[in-house]
């Protein structure tokens, strides 16, 4: 009995099509921690956060409703809610940040930001008031950042949904590959459109 190959190509077939998903996920690939987080890393770390606001902006101001509306992968999020999830986070960012500084290993409180997404404002709100919020909080953030103490680095917050507590040196490096990690999205979906 002759045996096919069906099988084998179906496999095949899945597997580009999970690693295309996965790159379309995560086009700047998941972020990694290093080992030694140094002050040439962090100085890094907060020049992406401070220069995203101008960068997002650049790239999103004169897209149409119908870009904005466009996924960025399939069954994924529209450019539009992409725009308003990163203002939520980074609000939610700077609040853990500022908890962080200010209490005493604070457990935060996590948030659906996939439910979030989903709700009026983000699916179907213009642009703009986000734009000008995350221009806000990263000011606030910078200055902030811009003005840690050397100790301040290690104060941490605790994150129930993870299980585990995150450094304030760490959580900077996690919201620089946010920002960038979303703008890829962005820009990787004009790229694929030609617009």
């Amino acid at each position: 009995m002759k045996r096919s190959n069906f099988g084998v190509q179906t496999k095949k077939k899945t597997q580009i099509n999970f690693m295309n998903i996965e790159l379309l996920k995560y086009p700047t690939g998941k972020f990694i921690k290093p080992t030694l987080i140094t002050n040439d890393i962090l100085k890094k770390w907060i020049s992406d956060i401070s220069t995203f606001p101008e960068r997002l902006s650049s790239e999103v101001i004169n897209l149409t409703d119908e870009q904005l509306d466009t996924p960025y992968r399939p069954d994924g999020w529209t450019i539009r809610q992409v725009i308003h999830h990163c203002a939520d986070s980074h609000m939610n960012s700077l609040i853990r940040l500022k908890l962080a500084l200010t209490e005493d290993k604070p457990t935060i409180k996590p948030y659906y930001e996939d439910r979030w997404a989903e709700l009026f404002d983000s699916k179907k709100m213009q642009i703009e008031p986000s734009l000008k919020m995350i221009e806000g909080i990263h000011e606030r953030w910078t200055v902030l950042l811009n003005n840690l103490a050397e100790s301040d680095y290690s104060k941490i917050f605790i994150h129930p949904e993870h299980g585990k507590e995150f450094r304030i040196d760490e959580n900077i490096g996690v919201y620089a590959w946010h920002c960038n990690h979303h703008l890829a999205h962005i820009t990787e979906t004009k790229t694929r459109n030609n617009w």
